[in-house]
């Protein structure tokens, strides 16, 4: 009965799904492109058979799939990669350009969740096997995978004890929709543990995927190259990294009391790099209010040069974290300042870049946990909101201040990160020892 009332409000929201799409091409037109993928039709001629599935639904997802998609495709398989954002497609295509052009990968958007357009996906495509990445859970596509025998995997899976509680609200309907996978490859014993609270039994532990995720050599090069210039004016650089909705002012609140401080003689300087791109002019327009001197990324053609003047730099760019990070001294994690469940931290610590987090980060609860005990990160304690900032401001004054507490915390992050890797070994592992047969 349920699944009867769901399908229904699909179909009454398809409608102003479309809105939505026709609304977000005043960022761009590309939002309207391969419409009709949504709706599970018209991928034209050039279709692969018995590919390995993998859904990554946006950008997060698509980076942290990187390793074992490059995995498959080193044993020959042929890969369908799914997507549900333009943003995730756009990471997918630049990642995986090569593998493109030869023909060895095929990117496509997941359907609408309704029972035609799933099943003439799955008709169309005939993947031998589907990898969906993280929290995806979509009960069109897992319950039909189930009933035709096509194996469907949650992986790098991770749940929340908030989403815990949700899904069981929705009481046997709920618990049902994660039993219907053939399998779940969790990051986490915290994890694990949720997915057997709801009544999972095919349930292995594998670690976080994220770990396994190569920075970009070339940004990463770029990133040192800022950081000596910087270092070469004797100066110290944060990266407030992805960060989210009303999280930027509480940021610029604390900057601007720090450089008004006047605890240092050479004032640091803050790079903000907002989650989503579409909020880059509005977080712009934040920091000309606070009255604080910025530039954008995007006005440098290569590495920013002749910063020296400036509070703040906006990052207003996609793909370049890895840079980011490589130049930063200090990350402050965007996401964990406010309840949005925090952001990977992990990225950071591949580069060597000690972490600051909030209260929020249930998204990676055993990874900060871990980060914090090795520690490569610093968790600041309290609520934030716009008119107390002082903990964010006093926990970035005491460590700009002490260099040699930074050196030790980005030595141990380099070995958090190092001691976490082999997830995507364990998944294939795992996933080799089910009843269907690989390449």
């Amino acid at each position: 009965m349920w699944f009867a009332v769901y399908q229904l409000l699909w179909h009454l929201l398809l409608p102003f799904a479309f809105i939505r799409l026709a609304w977000r091409t005043r960022h761009s037109v590309d939002y309207l492109k391969h419409f009709s993928e949504r709706l599970g039709f018209a991928y034209g001629k050039s279709i692969t058979q018995g590919s390995v599935w993998i859904h990554a639904v946006s950008v997060g997802e698509t980076r942290a799939a990187q390793p074992l998609i490059e995995a498959y495709l080193a044993r020959g398989e042929t890969i369908l990669l799914t997507h549900m954002t333009l943003n995730g497609r756009r990471t997918g295509s630049a990642l995986f350009a090569q593998a493109i052009a030869a023909g060895q990968l095929r990117q496509v958007y997941l359907p609408y969740d309704l029972c035609w357009s799933v099943a003439n996906f799955i008709r169309t495509f005939k993947p031998k096997f589907g990898l969906f990445m993280e929290t995806e859970a979509w009960p069109t596509v897992v319950f039909y995978c189930a009933e035709i025998g096509l194996p469907l995997f949650l992986v790098n899976a991770r749940l929340s004890e908030r989403s815990a509680r949700r899904v069981n609200r929705f009481g046997k309907a709920g618990r049902s929709l994660f039993q219907a996978f053939a399998g779940i490859l969790a990051q986490t014993e915290f994890d694990a543990q949720r997915y057997r609270s709801l009544g999972v039994k095919q349930v292995e532990i594998i670690g976080n995927l994220k770990f396994d995720v190569p920075l970009d050599p070339n940004l990463v090069q770029q990133g040192k190259a800022w950081q000596q210039e910087l270092h070469g004016n004797q100066r110290l650089m944060v990266c407030a990294a992805s960060t989210r909705d009303g999280e930027e002012a509480i940021i610029l609140k604390a900057w601007k009391d720090l450089l008004l401080g006047n605890a240092f003689e050479i004032a640091p300087l803050l790079c903000i790099v907002p989650r989503h791109p579409e909020r880059f002019s509005e977080v712009a327009n934040q920091i000309h209010d606070a009255g604080l001197k910025f530039r954008r990324r995007s006005e440098w053609g290569g590495v920013p040069q002749g910063v020296t003047d400036l509070d703040v730099i906006l990052g207003d760019s996609m793909g370049e974290m890895p840079m980011y990070y490589s130049t930063a001294d200090l990350v402050v994690m965007g996401g964990s300042l406010l309840p949005f469940g925090g952001q990977n931290l992990i990225e950071a610590c591949a580069a060597g870049c000690p972490v600051l987090l909030g209260e929020h980060t249930y998204n990676f609860q055993q990874a900060a946990l871990d980060a914090i005990k090795i520690g490569a990160a610093k968790r600041i304690q309290g609520e934030f909101i716009l008119s107390q900032p002082i903990a964010l401001m006093e926990a970035l004054k005491e460590l700009l201040l002490n260099t040699a507490e930074l050196a030790k915390m980005s030595s141990a992050a380099k070995t958090y990160s190092l001691e976490h890797q082999g997830a995507t070994k364990r998944i294939l592992a795992a996933l080799e020892h089910q009843n269907f047969t690989l390449n």
